[in-house]
């Protein structure tokens, strides 16, 4: 049972830091990656901006929130990233301009819901307001 929350553990890690790398890449490029999606670099900033700040709350909630509260909002955010990726894609593809709108679009919205819901469920067994991390039997508090 502990390698199996150390593996969901470590894939929320992965998944918090492809959102911070991600945003950073869109806040960095904004202007050229805007271009190559057809959308204005503004939006292009915007998402960089929410995916920074999705993946900082992702990762810095880790220890303060159950794995189980993780892993549902984790898998929606992927299933919707996945979906808007798609969609987009086919928009695209029947020569319509609004595809990567759709898909930036999503990750100018996506990281911020993902966020709030997160940062709105219970702490995890043993965490306290302004503690770090759970609590360990013998450990100083």
């Amino acid at each position: 049972m502990e390698k199996a929350r150390g593996v969901m553990a470590a894939g929320i890690v992965a998944d918090g830091i492809v959102k911070v790398l991600l945003g950073g890449a869109f806040l960095a490029g904004a202007a050229p990656a805007g271009r190559l999606l057809g959308v204005p670099g503004p939006l292009c900033a915007a998402a960089g901006a929410a995916l920074l700040l999705g993946g900082a709350v992702e990762l810095a909630l880790l220890r303060r929130r159950p794995l189980r509260r993780h892993l549902p909002l984790m898998a929606a955010y992927d299933g919707g990233w996945a979906l808007a990726a798609a969609a987009g894609a086919l928009v695209a593809w029947r020569g319509g301009g609004s595809g990567g709108e759709l898909w930036v679009g999503y990750q100018a919205v996506a990281p911020l819901a993902f966020a709030a819901l997160l940062a709105a469920g219970p702490a995890a067994a043993g965490v306290t307001a302004g503690s770090a991390a759970p609590s360990r039997p013998g450990s100083r508090s």
